[in-house]
């Protein structure tokens, strides 16, 4: 259950900084889910563990990281797209 809970999590951090940027990940909710999971799971672990925890992330650093995940994933896949 505690997997689905991060999950769950993951996807909503993934869609909000994907809303905030105004970008979206390819893939799209499943994208963004992934993009989310694995942004705040490096965000939580580069800059520590500060602010309210939800779902086994805390909250802050994991949107930070889901950002900078969702800008950066955005870019390539831009980049490649306009190349071909």
């Amino acid at each position: 259950m505690e997997l689905i809970w991060s999950l769950i999590i993951g996807g909503i951090i993934g869609w909000l900084a994907g809303f905030i940027l105004g970008r979206d990940v390819p893939g799209g909710v499943v994208g963004n889910i992934i993009a989310g999971f694995i942004g705040a799971w490096l965000g939580s672990l580069l800059l520590g563990g500060w602010g309210p925890i939800i779902g086994g992330f805390y909250f802050i650093p994991a949107l930070i990281g889901a950002i900078a995940l969702v800008f950066i994933i955005s870019l390539i896949f831009r980049s490649v797209k306009r190349t071909s």
